[in-house]
């Protein structure tokens, strides 16, 4: 990979999907693909960080025409889009994940549930009361054992009243010692691998690049995106997003609606 000119300060830009590379309407605005073709173009190269897995990734990949690496499912895929190849692939210890839901609902009582299969297909399984946020892809089960017949990156839960953020905060501390929760957007709490974040995939596809993390700048919009930045150069919140991610980040940038990513690659770019 070639190095960047002095003038591009850095060498890797890692974007997250929703809320942030995607407008409200799952496009890419103009703007964005032409101020990331010119980064390229400077010497840094491109890489998308996103928690959905590879199924709920690939069309929007295959659609951009985008080929590169790129991190899904949290942290726990490698995907190479341009061979349509999975790299390398982190599973959930579903006894831990069992134990995890025991002490959360024993906590905050009955969760809705849904559960990413891994592999290129895996499909997304989709308990009673459930909402699948989007409207994607995803497959109806009525009884709870079908979630532990294949391996699985995740769980999603929801819960009857609580808040996302409420329901994050309660689920870590029932079982944090067991699985890492995750909010990655209203109606989207995730029981993770123990210590996997995005940060993690992103090192690991880092590496195959030959980038280390002081040359990456990261953008994104959600909690889960707050182990990227800690493990970026440079973290950048859009305008719409959490709190908690505008707290650690290095700046603030306009919303996914309004060309952030651009505004920001447009003012590092050479004139």
């Amino acid at each position: 990979m070639s190095t960047a000119p002095a003038t591009f300060p850095y060498r890797l830009i890692a974007t997250d999907l929703d809320g942030t590379l995607l407008r409200d309407d799952h496009s890419v605005s103009g703007r964005t693909r032409d101020a990331l073709a010119a980064a390229t173009a400077a010497g840094a190269a491109h890489i998308v960080v996103t928690g959905r897995a590879v199924p709920w990734t690939r069309p929007i990949l295959d659609d951009l025409g985008y080929e590169g690496l790129a991190v899904c499912g949290q942290g726990a895929q490698v995907y190479d889009a341009g061979a349509h190849r999975l790299l390398t692939s982190v599973t959930l210890d579903r006894q831990l994940a069992g134990v995890a839901l025991a002490k959360i609902e024993a906590e905050v009582g009955p969760l809705y549930l849904a559960a990413s299969r891994d592999g290129l297909d895996g499909e997304v399984l989709v308990g009673p009361g459930y909402e699948v946020v989007g409207g994607l892809p995803a497959t109806p089960f009525t009884d709870a054992s079908d979630l532990w017949t294949a391996p699985l990156n995740k769980l999603y839960i929801q819960h009857p009243t609580l808040t996302s953020d409420e329901l994050a905060d309660a689920a870590t501390r029932a079982a944090g010692g067991f699985v890492t929760v995750t909010m990655a957007g209203e109606g989207i709490v995730e029981l993770l691998p123990l210590g996997l974040s995005k940060a993690t995939g992103l090192s690991l596809a880092a590496r195959r690049l030959g980038v280390k993390a002081a040359e990456t700048i990261a953008f994104g919009d959600m909690p889960n995106d707050i182990p990227m930045f800690a493990w970026s150069a440079h973290g950048v919140a859009m305008a719409n997003a959490h709190g908690e991610l505008k707290a650690v980040a290095d700046e603030v940038t306009t919303s996914n609606e309004e060309d952030g990513i651009a505004v920001v690659l447009e003012r590092l770019l050479p004139s």
